[in-house]
């Protein structure tokens, strides 16, 4: 079972961007020597406490401080962008990095409705045109011809992997009908987790890339020297998504001991339901509910997040989750 890191360069309060851009890079460092297969960071925009925005420049920074994780997108929003440019950046990538750079595509804007005014994206298109944004994508990292009057370079004949990213049935269908690898967002969005990945598995076509359904399972992960402290780790990210819902956008919140003290009764049901797809607590706790997400849904690939305000903490998560996934 392959494992691998999801961030979002979270920035915690009393911190500046400037070190949380450090403390992905240590991560990252870190995660390698601990075995994680992939380091994906992913697309937000105007987020005080994510600092990932322009992800394909975090990927260099993140490619440049490891040797031999693969490293990617998770994803690459691609409505707020043309593929054209998307494949010059991640070609760029490949060339400099050579072939583990990864590119995961999403159908949403990853923002509001101001930064997708400013990224001037979206807001005069006619239909939807994201199908066949995937597909010229595909195309580009192709073979190239000689001559031809549009080229990609850098970047034809680069190959760079791509993955359908989603939340919904749109995403798995898509997936399936291009015989592309398939991540799921379960880990703020389990709702239709489900009904997808039998979609995704029952329709799936293969390609000249993928001959079978590859599946990639998203899991929080807040693991400690004890379940309490487990606990008290995840109510970072209990609070980060409480905020985000009521529209009270900061950067990512300190831990507390009482999270039905800062959470309305009101709002925090639905936080636990997003945030469902978790294990969390002390080491065989956390083997425990591990075990119990793969048993139940068979991924082929898990990729771990968490949003922890302090950093040794959140370093010493990941290296639990990887020595309990690292035993096989």
């Amino acid at each position: 079972m392959r494992y691998s890191v999801l961030d979002l360069a979270p920035v915690p309060e009393g911190a500046t961007t400037a070190q949380a851009l450090k403390n992905s890079a240590d991560l990252a460092r870190h995660a390698e020597t601990w075995g994680y297969h992939r380091y994906w960071l992913a697309e937000h925009h105007n987020m005080p406490g994510i600092a990932s925005a322009a992800t394909a420049v975090m990927i260099g920074h993140i490619a440049a401080a490891t040797s031999t994780m693969r490293i990617g997108a998770g994803g690459i929003m691609l409505p707020n962008h043309a593929p054209y440019m998307v494949a010059e950046a991640f070609g760029t990538l490949a060339e400099i990095h050579g072939p583990r750079i990864d590119l995961g595509l999403g159908r949403a804007p990853g923002t509001d409705m101001a930064a997708i005014r400013a990224m001037r994206r979206g807001l005069s298109d006619s239909g939807d045109r994201f199908p066949q944004d995937v597909q010229d994508l595909i195309r580009y990292f192709g073979p190239g011809e000689e001559g031809a009057a549009l080229r990609v370079i850098p970047g034809e004949g680069t190959e760079v992997p791509i993955w359908m990213l989603g939340s919904s049935l749109y995403g798995a269908q898509l997936a399936a009908m291009l015989g592309l690898p398939y991540a799921f967002a379960s880990h703020f969005a389990p709702q239709a987790l489900t009904e997808a990945l039998a979609v995704y598995r029952q329709q799936f076509r293969p390609s000249a890339t993928l001959e079978k359904p590859h599946f990639m399972l998203a899991i929080n992960v807040f693991a400690a020297e004890t379940d309490a402290e487990g606990q008290r780790l995840r109510t970072t990210m209990q609070q980060a998504f409480a905020r985000l819902r009521t529209g009270k956008r900061g950067k990512l919140p300190a831990p507390v001991e009482d999270i039905t003290e800062v959470i309305p009764p009101q709002v925090l049901p639905g936080v636990e339901e997003a945030l469902s797809i978790s294990a969390t607590g002390a080491r065989e706790t956390v083997r425990a509910q591990l075990a119990q997400l793969i048993e139940t849904y068979q991924p082929d690939e898990v990729i771990l997040t968490g949003q922890i305000h302090d950093h040794a903490a959140r370093l010493r998560s990941f290296e639990i989750a990887a020595e309990i996934l690292g035993e096989g």
